[in-house]
C-alpha cells in the first residue's frame, strides 16, 4: 500500500495520458498497468470536456486524476494551474512542475520549493518533480511536500536511472514517499528503482511510446511488484570472488 499524505493507492505504479496513438490505446493501456492514479497536464487538456472523445471520460472506472502543472516556467504560472486544477478534478492532489530549462525540462529546484511551500499551505498533497539531489530533497520534504519525486534522467529520454547512487541517498534520508519520475524506459529500469528502495515509480512516455503501450503497460506493473518484492526481500551482498552455492560439506543449509 502506497499513502501519500491522506491518499492511499494498492498500487506503485502511476501513470501519464499523453502521446498515445488513440483514446481506446490508452484506455487499455492504462487498464493493462494496474494503476490507480494517472497525471493529466491542466495547461494541455480539457478537464472540463465530456463525452465522446473526452479524454476523462475514457479512463478506467475507478482511476484517480492527479493534475500537473506541466509547462509551467514561473512561480504564479505553477501556482495558478495548480489551484485550477484542484478545482476542475476536485482534488487536494497536484504533481508540481516548474520546469527551469527548455532544452533539458530540468526543473527549477529554487521555484518548485517555494511553490510547495505556498501549496502545501493552501491545503494542496503536493508532489513536486525535482532533480536528483538530496538536499533538494530534503528542503522539499520542509516545505511540507507529501512526496518527493526525483528524476531518474530527463522527461522522455529513456535513460533509466542515471545515478543510482543519488536516489538510494535521497531514499534513506526520506521522510516522505519517494516516487522516481522521468527516464524510465522500459520495466527492468522500473524494476532498479524500486529496488533501490523507491516507493513508487511515474511514467508515461515509456509506455505510451513502446511499439506495444498495452504489452509494455503490463510489464511496468509486473516490474514494479517485482522490484518492491526484490527490495524487501533484502538482495546478497555483492563479493569480489566466486562462493560456492552447495557447501563442501553436504548440508543443505
Amino acid at each position: 500500500m502506497l499513502k501519500i499524505g491522506a491518499h492511499e493507492l494498492g498500487s506503485r505504479l502511476i501513470v501519464g495520458t499523453g502521446k498515445y496513438a488513440s483514446l481506446e490505446q490508452m484506455t487499455q493501456a492504462l487498464r493493462a498497468s494496474g494503476a490507480e492514479l494517472v497525471t493529466v497536464a491542466v495547461r494541455r487538456v480539457d478537464l472540463a470536456a465530456r463525452g465522446p472523445g473526452a479524454l476523462v471520460d475514457a479512463l478506467p472506472p475507478g482511476m484517480r486524476l492527479l493534475p500537473n502543472t506541466a509547462g509551467c516556467y514561473t512561480l504564479d504560472d505553477a501556482l495558478r494551474t495548480a489551484r485550477l486544477g484542484r478545482e476542475l478534478c476536485g482534488t487536494d492532489l497536484v504533481k508540481l512542475e516548474v520546469i527551469g530549462d527548455e532544452k533539458t525540462l530540468f526543473p527549477d529546484v529554487a521555484l518548485t520549493i517555494e511553490a510547495t511551500k505556498v501549496l502545501a499551505k493552501e491545503g494542496f498533497t503536493v508532489l513536486p518533480y525535482v532533480t536528483d539531489d538530496p538536499v533538494a530533497a530534503l528542503r522539499l520534504a520542509d516545505a511540507g511536500a507529501a512526496a518527493v519525486m526525483p528524476l531518474g534522467a530527463p522527461i522522455g529520454s529513456g535513460l533509466g536511472i542515471r545515478n543510482p547512487y543519488n536516489i538510494r541517498i535521497i531514499v534513506e534520508q526520506a521522510r516522505v514517499p519517494i516516487i522516481v519520475d522521468a527516464g524510465v524506459g522500459t520495466a527492468s529500469d522500473a524494476a532498479v528503482a524500486m529496488e533501490l528502495g523507491c516507493d513508487g515509480v511515474l511514467m508515461n512516455s515509456a509506455i505510451a511510446g513502446a511499439q506495444d503501450p498495452v504489452k509494455m503497460a503490463e510489464a511496468m506493473r509486473l516490474a514494479v511488484d517485482a522490484g518492491r518484492k526484490a527490495f524487501e526481500a533484502g538482495r546478497i551482498g555483492k563479493k569480489l570472488y566466486a562462493t560456492a552455492s552447495s557447501p563442501k560439506d553436504g548440508r543443505f543449509f
